[in-house]
């Protein structure tokens, strides 16, 4: 993982779960059990950190749809 932090240190586990999720998605776990997150290209990396977010943000949308103003802190 990089050297940023998740705002909410709990959560690291989940997304680096999500990360793997992802990367199995785009058929690209192999490569990186083979070349390791450090040896891969920019676009790989980008492709999945792009997915993520993409399910992050339907899975906020999601939840404020059912909570509605409970999420606003």
């Amino acid at each position: 993982m990089s050297n940023n932090k998740p705002e909410v240190p709990e959560s690291e586990k989940q997304l680096d779960e999500l990360k793997w999720e992802v990367a199995e998605e785009l058929q690209l776990d192999d490569d990186i059990e083979d070349k390791g997150f450090e040896n891969m290209t920019t676009r790989e990396v980008g492709r999945i950190g792009g997915n993520m977010v993409k399910k992050m943000i339907k899975f906020a949308e999601k939840e404020m749809s059912e909570h509605g103003e409970d999420i606003v802190e």
